[in-house]
């Protein structure tokens, strides 16, 4: 480089490290971080390159030009540091239009003087050129601004530099390089600029920091290439942490050593009624369900029954000491597993069991006992309308479970709701065909609404119910409908046997033992529609005779558990 001082060269060699990592950062935009490493590098190049033309100028005044115009790269490399680190480490939610802005006041308000002429003295007291043995150089006194907008730099730089300092230990081994080099690249300008401030530099007007800026364009060379800068970082990893703790279909406290709720997701919040921006800061007794029953020891307690917006539910609650990298209890983690959906499942396959186990069995026997009469007796008539009766009542069976198991499949989609007269004509409709000798009688006025389509097989199965097992020569049911409050009430009377209380106890109590279980699945598959759906089941005498069921369910789409693929009839 012919006419140029060996330390313009040398100038310009960072000015070549700097545009190579500029560029490179650059084109991995739009990944985290991208965008603000290229200013932060061209901020560096700017700096440099106006540096060389003050160098190499000759006259006070275009020196004293040429140092002005670097004030744009001197204030463009803090502020872009600092938002490179914030978006790079996954804390972008700070990197908004009204954080740049205020973090570009200081900045701004220093190009503006710059721009005006300085008239005060407020960046530059006074100016002269210094003639050394490297080059003639710029040599300034410094004004009142020129120290705040240094201690405003290193500011910045000390607040970026945490979260990258905070990769160093991470376990990551791609982390803990990249944020070595980061360090090193933003370290190298900022010990020289300190070195400059404090006079130590042995050449008068000499700022060593853009020469610096070399070591930096290798480290964020480094970086880019050998530990994938900006292919590889750790934003994603912290946001996702974040989003599996608040899209956890789980409620989660977290609460202090002092017994103080530290923070909980919004599914907690949701669950719980809990007020998020109250809550935080209260004491965990008051906010956390059943604390006190949590706080002796760690693992799982429960089930505990908690009232939440799903009305009152069984939930299995693991807890867990927060420590920290010295193993120190810090905090607690409380996360609520609402175990309801699997002890009702865990109902239903005993329900099933005891239906394969049990009435299989029996029809079964009796199948064999009577194909055994009729190796004897080929033309035993009895004998050949029991077998064919027993074969029915298991093809039925195997029917009935059939429409269970599909009621509750959680792969299927849920069908839309359906307008509650359609609902009732369809089941009168069914039994006025299958059973001609019944009296159906519906209600004049059915209320014109839409409820879930479960309701469908709630319906059907307690209408042919009552038709199946009335021994009346010729069996009557009403039906009737009223609605109140964003409710629906559906009653079902006949004037048969009734139901006995037996079975009536065990669908209340919910569980089935040898010596006590209902007759069938019909009833269960009601009780299980009817919880599907939020609603709720009722059972009363009629008066001379027979039973009345009512169900009670809400109006309106079907909430998320409802499914459908429902078989009607499947009997009781």
């Amino acid at each position: 480089m012919i006419g140029l001082s060996s330390l313009s060269v040398a100038l310009l060699a960072a000015v070549v490290t700097g545009t190579s990592a500029a560029i490179l950062a650059w084109r991995e935009r739009p990944d985290a971080g991208a965008t603000w490493l290229s200013l932060l590098l061209a901020g560096q190049v700017w700096w440099t390159v106006f540096l060389v033309l003050e160098l190499e100028a000759a006259t006070l005044a275009a020196k004293s030009l040429w140092y002005d115009v670097q004030w744009v790269g001197v204030v463009l490399v803090p502020v872009a540091w600092l938002l490179f680190a914030l978006e790079y480490t996954g804390r972008d939610r700070y990197v908004r239009p009204g954080v740049v802005a205020a973090a570009c006041v200081a900045p701004a308000v220093t190009l503006l003087v710059v721009a005006t002429g300085d008239p005060y003295g407020l960046v530059v007291v006074d100016r002269e050129v210094s003639d050394t043995m490297v080059g003639s150089f710029l040599r300034v006194d410094p004004g009142p601004w020129y120290y705040v907008m240094a201690g405003y730099t290193y500011l910045l730089g000390i607040i970026g530099s945490i979260p990258i300092l905070q990769l160093v230990r991470d376990e990551a081994r791609p982390f803990q390089g990249q944020s070595a080099a980061l360090l090193v690249g933003t370290a190298a300008p900022w010990i020289s600029s300190i070195v400059y401030l404090s006079g130590a530099v042995p050449v008068p007007g000499l700022d060593p920091t853009p020469l610096a800026f070399a070591v930096s364009g290798v480290a964020y060379l480094l970086a880019l290439s050998r530990f994938r800068l900006l292919t590889l970082t750790p934003a994603p990893r912290r946001r996702a942490r974040q989003l599996v703790f608040e899209q956890l279909h789980d409620p989660v406290f977290v609460v202090g050593t002092e017994g103080y709720v530290l923070d909980l997701n919004r599914c907690a919040a949701e669950v719980f009624g809990v007020d998020r921006r109250t809550a935080i800061g209260e004491a965990a007794t008051a906010v956390v369900p059943h604390y006190d029953e949590l706080q002796t020891g760690q693992g799982d307690v429960g089930p505990l029954s908690i009232v939440g917006e799903n009305g009152r539910r069984p939930y299995e609650v693991t807890v867990r000491d927060v420590t920290d990298d010295h193993g120190r209890a810090v905090g607690r983690l409380a996360v609520y597993h609402d175990v309801g959906e699997y002890i009702i499942q865990q109902q239903r396959l005993n329900v099933l069991n005891r239906v394969f186990r049990h009435d299989i069995r029996t029809e079964t026997n009796l199948i064999q006992g009577y194909t055994d009469r009729l190796e004897t007796t080929p033309g035993d008539e009895r004998a050949l309308s029991v077998v064919k009766e027993s074969a029915a009542r298991i093809y039925k069976l195997s029917e009935r479970t059939k429409a269970a198991s599909d009621l509750f499949d959680p792969v299927s989609e849920p069908d839309p709701p359906l307008p509650v007269a359609t609902i009732i004509e369809d089941a009168a409709a069914d039994l006025r065909d299958r059973w001609p000798r019944a009296q159906v009688s519906v209600c004049d006025e059915v209320p014109d609404v839409r409820v879930p389509a479960t309701l469908q097989a709630v319906v059907e199965n307690l209408c042919s119910n009552a038709v199946e097992h009335n021994d009346a020569d010729r069996p009557s049911v009403w039906i009737e409908a009223s609605t109140a409050d964003g409710w629906i009430e559906l009653s079902i009377a006949d004037d048969g046997p009734g139901i006995a209380p037996a079975e009536r106890a065990v669908l209340t109590q919910g569980v089935e033992t040898p010596l006590e279980h209902a007759s069938g699945v019909g009833l269960w598959i009601v009780k299980w529609g009817v919880e599907t759906i939020g609603g709720r089941v009722s059972f009363a005498d009629r008066e001379p005779t027979g039973t009345v069921v009512t169900v009670s369910a809400p109006m309106g789409d079907a909430p998320e558990g409802e499914r459908s693929g429902v078989v009607a009839d499947p009997g009781r």
